[in-house]
């Protein structure tokens, strides 16, 4: 089986299992202990700490461990609110966010908070514009994701924070599918909050984290938790923050060669479709202001959910979407936000390319797909 499905998740590197494995047996204990063996492990979560947050240009202090990016996220935004001004009930996001804020968004509207949710152009941008207009005298925290998983649409958020300072106006954004891909300072992006996860760059699963700027007021959801300086209840999984540090350092020191990679091998896909444009589309095809790794496709007149399963009898792994909204039978909220209506955007699969794709890969698979649309309409 060909995996093209690594938006979705990637397996865990070498070095990250080698990692894991060793602090499994030497850092087994709680980091909150107080003998030697909680201290071991204490040393280890401290330092894989201050290995991630360099990545971003942070501060060690605002950086949380949690149980994956969409936990990452939920606590971030809640921690966030609760440290706001009461006055503050105006948010504002976007229609193509995570599913797990895009419902978190949904839920804090029934407590009482007046949601904005930006509506992207044809090709998945958030304009500046848009969020300057939308914003109110008690707009208290906008959050806007950094790259989308379905059409790898990537947001300016560096200018999208620069207007946010300036209104001293909290910033969150959903950086799961960016980190290790594209460079992130928090600094220079005027970022007070974002999210990440381990196991989109070759880490272990069960584990994110959340960077929260140490000088932007949080209070924590459940009052009184020792754990991460009282960001997250419950005991630090070391042995996978390790991993996750290790994974992070090897993905970060490869992200211009990994990027000028997948940019190849959606090159050879963009080539091989060309002749069969009426059949199979490159969604937003463009590689300005997307992640190269992530290709989305629109075969005409096939809902994706077929094209997935036949090519997963060819032995290629592609999918039709977030796998967070696998099994709902409703197309892409993602799709239906730039425009598509609800039968084509249910022709969609997503193509996501890793470190250990190859061109022989993409090749075979672009034949295999071309032969899969042209028997359906014989």
């Amino acid at each position: 089986m060909i995996y093209l499905d690594y938006a979705a998740t990637t397996p865990m590197s070498g070095q990250a299992l080698a990692i894991y494995g060793k602090a499994a047996k030497s850092a087994f204990g709680n980091s909150n202990s107080l003998h030697d063996i909680g201290g071991t492990s204490s040393q280890l979560l401290e330092s894989s700490r201050r290995t991630i947050v360099k990545l971003i240009n942070g501060d060690e202090k605002g950086l949380f461990f949690t149980g994956s990016g969409s936990e990452a996220n939920i606590l971030s935004i809640q921690s966030l609110l609760n440290g706001l001004d009461d006055s503050k009930k105006h948010l504002i996001t976007s229609q193509i966010e995570h599913s797990s804020l895009y419902h978190l968004f949904k839920k804090l509207e029934r407590e009482g908070y007046k949601v904005t949710y930006l509506i992207p152009n044809k090709q998945g941008h958030i304009e500046i514009n848009q969020v300057e207009k939308a914003l109110r005298d008690d707009t208290g925290l906008v959050s806007i994701q950094h790259g989308n998983s379905e059409i790898g649409v990537v947001q300016n958020i560096k200018k999208i924070g620069a207007l946010l300072k300036q209104k001293d106006i909290v910033f969150h954004s959903d950086c799961v599918q960016t980190f290790g891909k594209l460079p992130i300072d928090v600094e220079e992006f005027g970022l007070d909050a974002i999210s990440i996860s381990s196991h989109k760059i070759y880490g272990p699963k069960g584990i994110g984290a959340a960077y929260i700027k140490p000088s932007t007021f949080w209070n924590p959801v459940i009052p009184g938790t020792t754990h991460e300086s009282g960001f997250r209840p419950g005991t630090v999984d070391v042995p996978a923050v390790a991993a996750f540090a290790i994974a992070s350092m090897e993905i970060c020191g490869k992200m211009d060669e990994n990027m000028n990679h997948y940019e190849q091998l959606r090159r050879i896909l963009i080539d091989s479709f060309a002749p069969h444009q009426k059949l199979i589309t490159i969604i937003n095809d463009s590689q300005h202001c997307s992640l190269p790794n992530i290709i989305p496709l629109q075969i005409k007149g096939i809902e994706g959910q077929y094209v997935m399963l036949e090519c997963n009898r060819y032995g290629y792994a592609v999918s039709t979407g977030s796998a967070c909204q696998v099994g709902m039978q409703e197309p892409s909220r993602t799709l239906l936000s730039i425009g598509y209506t609800k039968q084509i955007a249910k022709q969609y699969i997503r193509i996501s390319l890793g470190t250990e794709t190859t061109h022989e890969q993409i090749e075979n698979f672009a034949k295999v797909l071309i032969n899969v649309v042209k028997d359906f309409y014989k």
